[in-house]
């Protein structure tokens, strides 16, 4: 196993691997020169496009693992909801009454939609070294809900939050659960170590909420996953979310979780990290400060981190609370990889 995997398994025992949520994007000159010759579908639905830019960071930072350059919501293009870049994400229509419903055109039946990043995560999992990992992602139901109705990650979720009891969020899972499934089990069969739920917007309900609409939604589909895969790791990132969201996300069977940066992670890896990997979580509004200002918080961030028992830190895998910012400078990122891997390679 490589030293993504065996954390992703808490039986990692050396320096604990790295990578960041977003590692191939606008912040990166290696992806700014790609962006000028080819548009961001283009980078996405290209095979050999999509590994080039996945294998950027890889190859310019030396971080243990890549995940797959895509987007959460190309599974709602599938569904029939169109979708654009402009330059961010914008949606043909938006679900803002149940009725809409009928216009989405869901089940595991699209699959051949996504197609094309099964195909993207094979190229990059034969030009990775055998030493690095591999993550897919998908958006969570809620996340992709919230987008499906109110187009983007702003403002109250007003409309969202409302269709979770008007049978709009109901009746958009029971399309999109198949689709979702079948897409994790795309990315795994195509080479990918463990996919990502990426549910950015869990934190914008309150704890019974979530616990109530969200969780069951998210046990089906770990389960329609593991009945075609058994045991495959599924990782779930949530974004926002304290402990009350934590004693519920406990209940999913995640081999790895994720949270932002607003909590110590020693009191995440407490609650969460009794049989699960554990991801994150440096500020990535730390990485935009200037050099002196990053590196000693960057120390005392994994001086923190190295006065857990060895047993603690067997299944950490260092990175972000979240991506990584677009005006972050690179030389900061290089920074952050060189101070891992010298402070751990010291740490017993």
């Amino acid at each position: 196993m490589n030293r993504f995997q065996k954390a992703l398994a808490r039986k990692n025992t050396g320096r604990p691997p790295v990578w960041f949520m977003r590692q191939a994007g606008r912040y990166h000159a290696h992806y700014q020169a790609l962006k000028r010759r080819h548009t961001f579908m283009e980078l996405c639905k290209v095979p050999e496009l999509a590994c080039e830019t996945t294998m950027g960071p890889i190859r310019d930072f030396g971080f243990d693992a890549a995940i797959l350059f895509s987007d959460l919501l190309f599974p709602l293009e599938a569904m029939g909801m169109g979708l654009s870049y402009e330059p961010g994400p914008v949606l043909a229509w938006h679900l803002r009454e149940p009725a809409g419903l009928a216009r989405l055109t869901g089940g595991a039946g699209r699959i051949g939609e996504l197609q094309f990043q099964a195909d993207a995560m094979r190229l990059i999992r034969a030009a990775l070294p055998a030493d690095k990992g591999l993550l897919g992602f998908v958006g969570g139901p809620w996340t992709l809900f919230a987008y499906a109705v109110e187009g983007s990650h702003k403002g109250s979720l007003e409309s969202a939050i409302a269709g979770l009891s008007d049978g709009r969020f109901e009746g958009f899972c029971e399309r999109l659960l198949p689709l979702l499934a079948a897409n994790m089990v795309l990315q795994y069969e195509a080479g990918a170590d463990t996919v990502a739920v990426m549910d950015t917007c869990a934190g914008d309900l309150e704890p019974e909420v979530f616990g109530r609409t969200v969780v069951p939604w998210l046990r089906r589909l770990f389960a329609e996953v593991h009945a075609r895969l058994p045991g495959v790791p599924i990782t779930y990132y949530s974004k926002g979310t304290g402990p009350g969201h934590w004693a519920l996300i406990d209940t999913l069977p995640a081999a790895g979780v994720g949270v932002d940066w607003h909590h110590p992670l020693p009191r995440v890896i407490e609650a969460l990290g009794g049989n699960r990997a554990v991801q994150g979580n440096f500020d990535p509004n730390w990485m935009l400060l200037p050099a002196a200002e990053l590196e000693p918080r960057i120390l005392a961030w994994f001086a923190e981190m190295s006065r857990l028992a060895p047993g603690q830190r067997a299944g950490w895998i260092c990175g972000l609370g979240h991506g990584v910012l677009q005006t972050t400078p690179e030389s900061n990122v290089r920074l952050f990889l060189e101070l891992q891997h010298r402070f751990f390679a010291e740490v017993p």
